[in-house]
């Protein structure tokens, strides 16, 4: 008998990719998604283009259009599809946006969450459940590492952190910004629902997830905002830091990938520091420069002395304990090849998408 995933935020970035891949494997492919995103960022953030193209993609994709805040549809949906795995995308995904829809961002990413997992757990405390946190549940205490600066990026000095943050890493006792900490209220419900009940859950706590179908917008998809401005020559804002602020950016199939690893496998409470690791690395300036190599058009910038609330000036994964509890995962696609598809994709999807 076929297995039966459902993933919420299927129009998203990595719910896409988790639905394509998932169903390449044989498995049918339930997508929960409201396009929420295009309320939270406007047109530029709308992703129904991506629901269309898993329609169109995906043999017996079924798409339900609901909203995660909607406790009694969740728990409704999850009774009746009665699925073998979840994956949760979905989430308000901007720390800019946050203070400005405090409500929305709370309900959305740590109540939402909330109501997955005890309708989960209702069902069934045997369905792996792979929850997409974020690094910011860290707040800003990368920040007091010790940093070497170079002529166009930060890195850490302390050899401690040689190969990047690990999951031991406090996120206490630092300022996280709002979406940090409804994620933080989200990525402890997800522990404690795999500690407590035992139920096999996971907390990625993703750096920069990038690839094709992302819908870069100012406050939320960095690269593929940044390579879409390249495109149309529009003036890029640097926030702080010089420019030289370093972020580690993974392919989003690599993160469907892991994904798989951990449902074949699962663990109860687990986390993970989900990113491209220290050789996917790149700072603001060196990413100017490589979209300039690949599209040969200058890049446009203003630079903003005022750096986001929360944000960090150097941050990457430490991918060893990932790799030590799956060691058939490790990173496929460097970031090289991110930046050519995300080049190809802004071109082929049209540059007002």
């Amino acid at each position: 008998m076929m297995k039966k995933i459902l993933v919420t935020g299927s129009s998203g970035l990595i719910g896409s990719e988790v639905c394509s891949h998932f169903a390449n494997n044989g498995w049918e492919v339930h997508g929960l998604d409201n396009n929420q995103r295009a309320v939270f960022f406007g047109d530029q953030g709308d992703t129904r283009w991506n629901q269309a193209r898993l329609e169109k993609t995906i043999t017996g994709f079924e798409h339900h259009e609901l909203d995660i805040r909607d406790r009694s549809g969740i728990v409704d949906l999850i009774s009746q599809l009665k699925p073998d795995a979840i994956v949760h995308t979905a989430a308000q995904p901007s720390h800019d946006k946050a203070a400005d829809i405090p409500f929305d961002d709370f309900d959305t990413n740590a109540v939402g969450t909330f109501n997955l997992l005890e309708s989960t757990r209702q069902y069934s405390t045997d369905v792996p459940f792979v929850h997409l946190s974020t690094n910011k549940v860290y707040g800003d205490a990368p920040n007091e590492i010790a940093m070497v600066e170079m002529e166009k990026r930060y890195d850490y000095q302390d050899d401690q952190y040689e190969h990047g943050i690990p999951e031991t890493f406090r996120i206490d006792q630092t300022k996280h910004s709002l979406f940090g900490s409804s994620k933080v209220a989200a990525d402890i419900s997800v522990q404690e629902y795999g500690r407590y009940f035992g139920m096999p859950t996971a907390c990625l706590r993703g750096g920069c997830l990038t690839g094709p179908s992302h819908t870069g917008v100012e406050l939320h998809g960095f690269l593929s905002y940044l390579i879409k401005c390249n495109l149309i020559e529009r003036e890029y804002t640097i926030f702080g830091y010089k420019g030289k602020q370093v972020r580690d950016n993974i392919h989003s199939y690599d993160v469907a990938r892991f994904i798989e690893e951990f449902i074949n496998a699962p663990r109860s409470g687990e986390v993970y520091n989900l990113g491209g690791g220290k050789a996917n690395t790149c700072s603001i300036l060196e990413a100017f420069d490589m979209i300039q190599d690949i599209s040969g058009i200058p890049m446009k910038y203003k630079y903003s002395e005022e750096n986001r609330i929360g944000d960090h000036i150097c941050y990457y994964s430490d991918l060893r304990k990932m790799k030590a509890h799956y060691p058939n995962w490790d990173i496929s696609k460097s970031i090289q090849d991110i930046f050519q598809e995300t080049y190809q994709a802004w071109k082929t999807r049209g540059l007002e998408a």
